[in-house]
């Protein structure tokens, strides 16, 4: 065998699509649905959430092609989704902890497909929050909205949790594993409330408002609700491109950092 068939043969293929496969994103799924921490996080919390709110008065007054219990159902979900992506982004934090990344990177897996299974991860696990909330909200029986505004609704929703889900990545990148939920739980829930998603901003005086409308949050609950209300302003479109271009691009950075050092 000459040297130079030698050196072919040590070389490390590069597996197609950079690693990326149904198998991987299989194991990384049942990692995730075995933590029983995580189910309950997924499924509990929203549908919880829903259910404090209660039939309060004011729910069946119209909005849109619905009524304030679908417009606070539909927050609600995103609520619950985007909370479940972040968390499920951030546990790139825990495996970099237990070095976990470390060995990935020995391997051809490509840090974009190894981003790219974390994403469909967040989607699925964004979807069982959101399935939830919604389950709750026919059960409750007080949101009224057209089929196919309920279900597009929902689809929006669920890829509006993307920006978060890129969120997620970018804090565990940046923060110690044991650190990461402590900032996006609390960070989340003030972003929520700034943004709109538990209090209407028409309800804020003039001052917060003009700070809600740079707010992350803002503009995926436009764009979420949007279905239902018809009213979606270009301002709350930019704004949420622009926020979930920046959260990729901010765990692109982090990442590729993260990866310069082997």
């Amino acid at each position: 065998m000459t040297t130079a068939s030698v050196e072919r043969s040590l070389e490390r293929r590069v597996p197609p699509l950079g690693g990326f496969n149904l198998t991987l994103l299989k194991i990384e799924l049942m990692r995730m649905l075995r933590n029983r921490r995580t189910i309950i996080f997924t499924l509990v919390l929203p549908a919880a959430l829903m259910l404090s709110f209660g039939g309060q008065s004011g729910w069946q007054e119209r909005v849109g092609a619905g009524n304030v219990a679908a417009y606070i159902l539909i927050s609600m979900a995103l609520y619950g989704a985007a909370l479940t992506s972040a968390a499920t982004g951030s546990m790139v934090a825990m495996e970099r902890a237990v070095g976990w990344s470390r060995q990935l990177r020995l391997t051809p897996l490509n840090p974009v497909a190894y981003i790219l299974t974390k994403a469909l991860v967040a989607l699925c696990m964004g979807a069982l929050a959101i399935v939830a909330v919604n389950v709750i909200g026919r059960i409750q029986g007080k949101a009224e909205m057209p089929i196919h505004v309920w279900v597009l609704a929902m689809v929006v929703t669920l890829f509006c949790t993307l920006t978060f889900a890129a969120l997620g990545v970018f804090i565990g990148y940046i923060v110690p594993g044991e650190n990461a939920m402590q900032i996006l739980g609390p960070g989340l829930a003030l972003l929520s409330f700034l943004g709109g998603l538990f209090i209407p901003l028409d309800q804020y005086a003039t001052a917060v408002r003009d700070v809600a409308y740079w707010t992350p949050m803002y503009g995926v609950a436009e764009v979420a609700r949007a279905p239902l209300t018809h009213e979606l302003p270009w301002y709350a479109v930019v704004n949420a491109v622009v926020w979930f271009l920046l959260f990729i691009a901010g765990a692109a950075w982090r990442m590729s950092k993260d990866t310069a050092r082997v």
